[in-house]
């Protein structure tokens, strides 16, 4: 793989290539309804951006000042390469850095695990989010090494 790029980017700046990811991720192949992809929450957040130098932009994830993390999105082309795992990685040394103390998160079913193995706990039921099964989870930082 090339070389992954993971920076921290202002969304004023990068607004419209971090939205071309969430949009070919949740709204073309997970039928997500295209309004709810951005929100008044954007503004605000911490927003990565996953570059590879000869192929572009590959991936995008948000964290918010509360510790909500979402709209961590891969494209297609470029999934299984550690990329998600790595702005998850970067997020939460973010979160730390900030003085956050707990992350959370509503992971959609399928990708539980893979929160799981950067140690985020499933609670509560299985929700509907955009027509999509969810679970929260956590991510209590003061416990992790």
């Amino acid at each position: 793989m090339n070389e992954l790029r993971i920076q921290l980017v202002d969304w004023n700046i990068a607004r419209e290539i971090l939205l071309s990811i969430r949009f070919e991720v949740f709204v073309d192949e997970q039928g997500v309804p295209p309004e709810m992809e951005e929100d008044a929450d954007d503004p605000q957040g911490f927003h990565l951006l996953a570059t590879l130098p000869d192929s572009g932009p590959a991936g995008t994830a948000r964290l918010l000042a509360n510790g909500h993390i979402g709209r961590l999105a891969v494209r297609k082309p470029f999934r299984g390469r550690g990329i998600g795992s790595t702005l998850l990685k970067t997020l939460i040394r973010k979160a730390q850095q900030s003085g956050i103390s707990t992350l959370f998160l509503n992971a959609q079913c399928d990708a539980e695990p893979f929160y799981q193995k950067q140690g985020f706990i499933s609670e509560g039921q299985v929700f509907q989010e955009a027509g999509i099964p969810h679970r929260r989870m956590y991510l209590h930082l003061g416990a992790r090494r």
